[in-house]
């Protein structure tokens, strides 16, 4: 586990709760609000997935260079 992932899990832990209260009490803006913060949880998970795809594949090239 990364360190951005629990960051990220609590973005969008609060924007799912943020969601509800919104719902609760019939509020859009902060219905808006949670969601964009579970965007932002998603976007951080996307880019970690990425950054070790990121890393594999540096890990790989560098594995054939040592080879050649």
């Amino acid at each position: 586990m990364k360190e951005n992932q629990p960051v990220s899990i609590f973005d969008k832990i609060t924007g799912k709760a943020k969601q509800a209260a919104g719902d609760v009490t019939d509020d859009p803006s902060l219905r808006r609000q949670g969601k964009k913060e579970e965007a932002k949880g998603d976007a951080k998970e996307r880019l970690d997935r990425a950054e070790d795809r990121a890393d594999e594949e540096a890990d790989r090239v560098a594995d054939l260079e040592r080879r050649t």
